[in-house]
């Protein structure tokens, strides 16, 4: 079986798109920040990808002609994938306030093909755990050439998982959405609002996702 090469790491190969571009490849982003013993340990993600680059990916992977498409069909695929991302740092910046925090390799990783469309799974973990109540842990997923474009889904995207009580998630507003509104508060003289003073801490169209918990 002759293994598909149009994986998300192979298309990155490509030069870095020029500004102005259009993203050629769409990820809608579900993660589950992960909690052990009141730190925060890791993030899972999930990477959705539209239907388009699942359709080119998936070809020739049906290796017993079943018309599915299972873990084990998809695991080398999956691995082209990881070891592509290396070079981008999986397109996940954390930092506690401004300090970057960095991670271990992914864990946990595969592909699922489901509903038609193909997502990717995998766990970074922290190399050092940050304290839940640690001010301003946050997290962004984007491409800064913007030739991936990466958005969290609509319902529920980031979820805490074994987290203490009183500790939320807020996602922010991107950098270009947070200037239009700014833009628009100036101009009636500040009376509107433009979200709390976590929104728009991404990169362009990125979010960025801000931890906290309340303290006892």
């Amino acid at each position: 079986m002759a293994l598909c090469l149009l994986a998300l790491g192979a298309l990155l190969i490509a030069p870095v798109a020029p500004a102005g571009a259009h993203p050629h490849v769409w990820v809608t982003v579900e993660t589950t920040v992960v909690y052990e013993g009141g730190s925060i340990t890791g993030l899972k993600h999930k990477w959705i990808f539209d239907d388009m680059y699942t359709a080119m990916a998936i070809q020739g992977l049906d290796a017993n002609g079943d018309g599915q498409y299972s873990r084990e069909e998809l695991a080398e695929l999956a691995q082209v994938n990881i070891d592509g991302l290396k070079e981008f740092g999986y397109f996940t910046v954390a930092k506690l306030g401004k300090t970057v925090v960095k991670s271990k390799p992914p864990v946990d990783y595969y592909l699922e093909y489901k509903d038609s469309l193909l997502a990717l799974h995998f766990t970074l973990p922290l190399e050092q755990p940050v304290l839940a109540d640690a001010p301003d842990f946050n997290f962004a997923v984007f491409d800064e050439s913007f030739f991936i474009a990466f958005d969290f889904g609509k319902d529920d995207p980031v979820k805490l998982a074994g987290a203490p009580q009183g500790c939320a998630a807020n996602i922010g507003i991107p950098e270009n959405e947070l200037a239009e509104l700014q833009a628009l508060n100036e101009s009636f003289g500040g009376q509107l609002t433009t979200g709390d003073a976590n929104a728009g801490m991404g990169l362009g169209y990125a979010r960025t996702v801000t931890l906290g918990c309340k303290k006892s």
